[in-house]
This record gives C-alpha cells, structure tokens and sequence, in this order.
C-alpha cells in the first residue's frame, strides 16, 4: 500500500451537535475545508459510555450524530471529489479520556463485556462505511487500555473485515508506537501525534525541525517492527505561543499570548519531515469545526482549527503542491 495511499486530509465535525451535520453552514465548511487541497476526509461520529470503568457503549441522543447526519456528510464529502476515513469514536460521560477506559481485574469479566458492545458499536458502522463507499474505517482512537487486550483487539479487526472491505486504520496515541504487538493486523498504523516539539529553553522553527528527526526515528521503529505503512491520524496544536511544548494540550491559558507564528510552524515542519518518507501515508489534522464563525471571530479564538490563521495558508501552500 504505502505510496499508493497520501492522505492529504483533516478531521472535519467533532464533537457537532445532533442535527449540525445537515446545515447549510456544514455544507460550506467541508467546502471550505476542501478549497484547501485535501483528497481525503476524517468523519468523526461519537457515542459514549457513562464512566471509564463502564462496560456499555450507546449512542446519546443529544450528542450522538445520526446515521442520516454520517450519511449526508459522507456523500457532501465524496460530491466534493474527496475520499473518506468513519471514525467512530467513544467517550466519557464523566469527562475521563478514552485512554483511561479499563478495568482491575480480569476476574468478572469486564473486559469480554466491554469488548461486546464495543463490536457491536464498531460493527453499527463498518456496515454503514460498506454501504457508503468510505475508502478507510478507524478500529479505535488513543484507547490504550482496550489496546492492552491483544486477542480481543485481533477479534475486533477480523469481525470488522468480515463486513468491510476498505483499509482499516487503528489510531493509537504518542508513545505507544512499538507496545502493541497485534497492530501487524491492521492494513495502517495511525498515530495521534502531539509530540512535544520545543522546550521553555529551545524554541522556534529550527528546534522544531531538529525534534521532528526524533520523532521519524520513532516512527520509522515502528513502521520496521510492523510492517505497515504510519500516518498521523491525529495531528495539530492551537494558536497560544508555548502550545508546541505540549500539543496535546486543549485548556486554554489566557495569560499566555495568541501565536499563529508558532501554530503555522509546527505544520510546517512536521510536513516538511514527512512529506516524503516511502512509508509515511499522510495526516488527519485536528480539527475543523462543522460550523464556522467569522474569520475575525476565528482569529480571537485558541482552538485547533487553523481555520482564518496563519496555519491554514501553511496547509494549503503543502496541500496544493505538484
């Protein structure tokens, strides 16, 4: 695969409120997203569980988006010429983050229920990205307790390719590159990559460059010890002057200055390290909201979007070249 596959792409919704995917406004911003060069998109669609310990995953009717909201998005998507990678994804009702969904005892069998309505989730839409034509499926994102569970992940990606044909992608976090020995399984290796890329002490564009050669170095481990191809199915940071110490960072620190300098540097290079590596497929940044404000709004806002900033020059000069 590899080369024959170069997400040019962007997590497009997240988060949306039931119903917002069929707006006019979600219409113009998956067109505006596009009139940046992509040829791929990240549809997100969310459900839930009440706690990190909880072995029931369901869709919320407030804030879960509806099979005919996945359906839209997806045919504006493939209107507008751009493939397209489902991501349906769990979360917290108490506001734990999916990494920490686990379990302390194998003995009542947590996990086997867990991983029952899991399936059942994950099967829900692998069906509808068949019947869609959605080109890549994402099996899990940043979900490191559920990835512990090496046979049970492995049911998982052989139940799911028994109903869908396209590439499955499975998401995990920075750091966990070479810990999960069943990723063999999966046909691409997404990383969530908010790596730290500069220090208080070392700063600026050159540092960034000189940390994104660790980074390769990582991922190149990873890529040897697998076997399949890597893409940061996550990537970003906002436009707060510090964040590349900690892109994964999403509270705002209003003390701290905006920075679109710093926002637009940090695509810049990780670009530039990986535009041309033979097993580097691509990227899904984080993220572009379904509704757009203003471009002035935009502007005064500290949120991953590049939407209006500086980034977004940056990603369209990559994405729109030969």
């Amino acid at each position: 695969m590899e080369r024959e596959l170069f997400c040019k792409g962007f997590t497009w919704g997240f988060f949306s409120r039931r119903g917002e995917l069929l707006t006019e406004a979600a219409e113009a911003s998956m067109k505006r997203l596009h009139a940046n060069g992509l040829n791929w998109i990240c549809i997100p669609v969310n459900a839930w569980q009440e706690t990190f310990a909880s072995t029931t995953v369901f869709s919320h009717y407030a804030r879960t988006q509806t099979d005919a909201e996945i359906e839209h998005a997806v045919k504006m998507a493939k209107l507008l010429g751009m493939k397209v990678c489902l991501k349906p994804m769990v979360n917290c009702l108490d506001g734990a983050w999916r990494a920490r969904i686990d379990f302390p005892t194998e003995e009542c069998g947590y996990w086997e229920k867990w991983f029952k309505s899991y399936t059942q989730f994950m099967l829900h839409y692998a069906k509808m990205a068949e019947m869609l034509g959605c080109e890549m499926l994402c099996t899990g994102c940043e979900m490191y307790g559920m990835d512990k569970q090496a046979e049970q992940c492995r049911k998982l990606i052989q139940d799911v390719r028994a109903c869908f044909s396209g590439i499955i992608m499975h998401n995990i976090n920075h750091g966990d590159e070479l810990r999960f020995k069943w990723l063999s399984d999966v046909d691409v290796i997404g990383i969530s990559a908010y790596y730290p890329v500069t220090t208080p002490e070392q700063s600026g564009i050159e540092t960034m460059r000189e940390s994104w050669k660790k980074v390769i170095a990582r991922l190149e481990e990873c890529h040897e010890k697998y076997g399949k191809p890597i893409m940061f199915a996550e990537v970003g940071v906002r436009n707060e002057h510090g964040c590349s110490m900690f892109p994964w960072e999403y509270h705002y620190r209003t003390e701290e200055p905006f920075d679109e300098q710093e926002q637009s540097d940090f695509y810049e290079t990780a670009m530039e390290a990986t535009w041309d590596i033979p097993w580097f497929c691509g990227y899904f940044w984080w993220d572009w909201k379904a509704t757009l404000p203003s471009e002035e709004e935009a502007k005064l806002n500290r949120d991953f979007t590049v939407y209006g900033k500086l980034a977004e020059q940056t990603l369209r000069k990559w994405y729109t070249k030969d």
